[in-house]
């Protein structure tokens, strides 16, 4: 699981991979600098996977708001979920994604992006 340090200018680069069909988790460990909890009370939550980064095409959207992305503070972690009714139905085979949070101040801070692939489910 990437370690994200809140005190960075860059979001941390991490490929990932989703298994069409199956069930997709992903956790997300928010850490201060000096390797504490970075307390994520209050936060929200949102990612966009799109085929690049000018696309206006949406491939899938994770957030709070969709139960996608659940934020437990005490922890500083982000958990993203997809079920595998989610993920049987994408049909595109690669994107890029970026995950954002946001403080219950407005502040939104990028902490992680990178490619996504999909890998295609062969049992049906």
């Amino acid at each position: 699981m990437p370690v994200v340090s809140s005190t960075v200018a860059r979001a941390a680069n991490v490929e990932l991979v989703i298994q069409q069909g199956t069930d997709f988790s992903h956790i997300v460990s928010v850490k201060n600098s000096d390797g504490s909890v970075f307390p994520l009370t209050g936060y929200t939550a949102r990612m966009q996977l799109r085929p690049n980064a000018s696309s206006a095409t949406v491939l899938a959207e994770l957030s709070t708001s969709n139960a996608k992305i659940t934020v437990n503070g005490a922890t500083g972690q982000l958990t993203l979920a997809l079920t595998n009714v989610d993920t049987a139905a994408y049909t595109w085979r690669s994107g890029v994604y970026d995950l954002e949070i946001t403080s219950s101040g407005g502040v939104v801070t990028r902490i992680m992006e990178g490619n996504v692939t999909l890998s295609l489910e062969v049992t049906r």
